[in-house]
């Protein structure tokens, strides 16, 4: 119940419903408390939802239960992080680190802790002016203004500008300049006093009279012109220029990608890795454009260019920090291009190691599918590979020795090992029925003895090993029925009649009245767990047939006409719950 309860936690936190999976972590952690998964897994459903303190309350309860299980410090770091714990997160990603030195995971969160850290230590103090100095919003407030657009053509006054943008600290620097005063005045709308900006700046004359001549006319024309010709662009720092060319390149990266898209779509592989190699070309931190080509790959069948790929992705990846999803989705792509190469059961075991990585990084249910079939696989190939009809025949005649020298469980050893080899003789399982049953294992036996039936329905020693298990469980009614149906198949098996007489005995002995107090104690209690007697005597109908037998004769006589009403006496008769006299 516990488990069924945690997958369905899984299940809502992998479709991203992290309310329903606390839910589900909860009802699991009531019926199995002491598992340290389930408060795992609900730290980081709380985490997801923000609720820090409820996952750090969690990730304490998981690591008392586990002190040594490394994930429990890094649910505890993280939850710690969420509150803004920072040292006590590095305590806890350095002590899961001390556990399992190599996990991606810890040293991931340690990094984001002690990154969180140094941010707290170096972060400066708030500027006087707000943010009047950030984003483009500053320049249109210069260029609007009249009395600092003219400002804008000189360089040392821009230059002045883009460093208190960078750092207001940097305006201790510049405020004796008059300038710079007058740009703060505009910047915060307020007028400052002094001298008009306009003042030491030259502005030729109108010289010009009704009676000037041309080439005065002219100059005057080539005057006018100056003054209302377009400012000089502001000179751009080699920083500005190496951003605007990256995201240019970025730009045409993202283009590529979309052509490579739409190559695959189209079935067109070669120009799908074309496009994609020059987006990763272009733009080296977007490791979608490796995963993509990894794609390509696999479809085309180059598993190990397929391979190269996803773990240069996930190398790169985790140099830029990006997004786990990213990460999980190149080892996924790994983990198939391995089961692809995979030629026998021992291939598989790379690839399940994958599929287990991806999942640490991200749970996504097409990623737990796949390592579900690669464990499946793994198995199924491990059985044809140990398959021998011939060492399994070889082990089945070891075992009969040993059951003749009453080595019983040397002689399950051995018929256990025969199965291995070869799952489908009924014969072994019937062997190592008889063998269960020497030894008092009657629940492994009867599940031997059902198996043997199933694998050979004509094969009577699998009625005379089950009636005998039955028999000896005390199930005599049960025990009857199996040796009947086994005698349907072989009508004059000794053992098969032998074993009616003795139940038919039983059951007598139980009708008549004959048990002694223990004897009749037991096996009503024994039949009160059977579901056919408690379905029974739940029966209204039943019950009041019951009632009848006891104060009404004349309808109990109408009730034995009907079949269905006598069988079911009878069962009850044959548990000891009616005695008839």
């Amino acid at each position: 119940m516990a488990e069924e309860a945690k997958s369905r936690g899984n299940a809502a936190f992998s479709a991203g419903d992290y309310a329903t999976a606390v839910e589900h972590f909860t009802d699991a952690i009531a019926l199995s408390p002491t598992n340290h998964v389930l408060y795992s897994n609900r730290s980081a459903a709380h985490a997801s939802l923000h609720h820090y303190a409820d996952a750090l309350k969690d990730a304490k309860k998981t690591v008392e239960l586990k002190p040594d299980w490394s994930k429990g410090y890094s649910r505890l770091g993280a939850a710690h992080l969420g509150l803004h714990q920072i040292q006590d997160a590095i305590s806890a990603y350095k002590k899961g680190l001390e556990i399992d030195p190599n996990n991606e995971g810890l040293k991931s969160g340690l990094a984001d802790a002690q990154a969180a850290a140094s941010q707290s230590r170096a972060a400066p103090p708030p500027s006087p002016f707000g943010n009047i100095f950030s984003g483009p919003e500053m320049w249109a407030k210069l260029t609007a203004d009249p009395s600092t657009r003219m400002y804008l053509q000189q360089p040392d006054f821009v230059k002045m500008m883009q460093e208190i943008q960078k750092n207001p600290n940097n305006l201790n620097l510049y405020l004796k300049d008059q300038r710079v005063m007058q740009a703060i005045g505009v910047l915060l709308n307020v007028k400052f006093g002094g001298p008009n900006p306009g003042d030491d700046m030259e502005i030729p004359e109108e010289t010009s009279t009704p009676q000037s001549s041309a080439s005065e006319r002219k100059e005057d024309k080539k005057m006018e012109e100056e003054k209302v010709a377009e400012p000089e662009p502001m000179e751009v720092t080699g920083e500005e220029k190496e951003a605007k060319e990256a995201k240019e390149r970025k730009a045409q990266a993202a283009k590529e990608k979309e052509l490579g898209n739409a190559a695959y779509k189209k079935k067109e592989f070669e120009k799908a890795i074309e496009h994609y190699t020059k987006a990763t070309e272009l733009d080296d931190e977007d490791i979608s454009y490796l995963t993509n080509r990894a794609a390509v790959y696999l479809e085309t069948g180059k598993y190990d260019e397929c391979i190269k790929d996803c773990d240069k992705a996930v190398e790169r990846g985790r140099e830029l920090r990006s997004d786990f999803k990213m990460i999980a989705r190149a080892l996924t792509r790994k983990g198939t291009a391995l089961v692809k190469m995979a030629k026998c059961s021992r291939d598989y075991e790379p690839a399940i190691e994958t599929f287990q990585k991806a999942l640490t990084e991200h749970r996504n249910p097409d990623t737990l599918k796949k390592l579900n079939e690669a464990e499946k696989a793994k198995k199924d190939l491990e059985q044809q590979e140990y398959f021998d009809p011939k060492l399994a025949e070889e082990e089945r005649e070891k075992g009969n020795e040993s059951f003749k020298q009453q080595k019983y469980p040397e002689a399950v050893k051995h018929y256990s090992e025969s199965l291995r080899r070869n799952p489908k003789d009924p014969k072994t399982y019937s062997n190592r029925a008889a063998c269960y049953t020497k030894l008092g294992a009657l629940p492994e036996g009867l599940k031997d003895a059902e198996m043997c039936i199933e694998l050979d329905p004509t094969f009577s020693k699998g009625y005379t090993r089950k009636g005998a298990v039955q028999f000896f469980m005390k199930e005599y009614d049960k025990a009857l029925e199996t040796y009947q149906e086994g005698l349907k198949h072989d009508p004059r098996n000794q053992e098969l009649l032998d074993g009616v007489r003795r139940c038919v005995e039983q059951l007598n002995k139980a009708s008549r009245g004959d048990l002694s107090p223990e004897e009749l104690k037991e096996r009503q209690a024994k039949a009160m767990q059977d579901p056919e007697i408690q379905n029974i005597l739940s029966d209204p109908v039943m019950r009041q047939v019951l009632v009848d037998f006891q104060e009404n004769p004349k309808a109990a006589q109408e009730h034995t006409k009907n079949p269905m009403v006598m069988s079911k006496i009878q069962k009850l008769v044959q548990a000891g719950i009616v005695q008839m006299r």
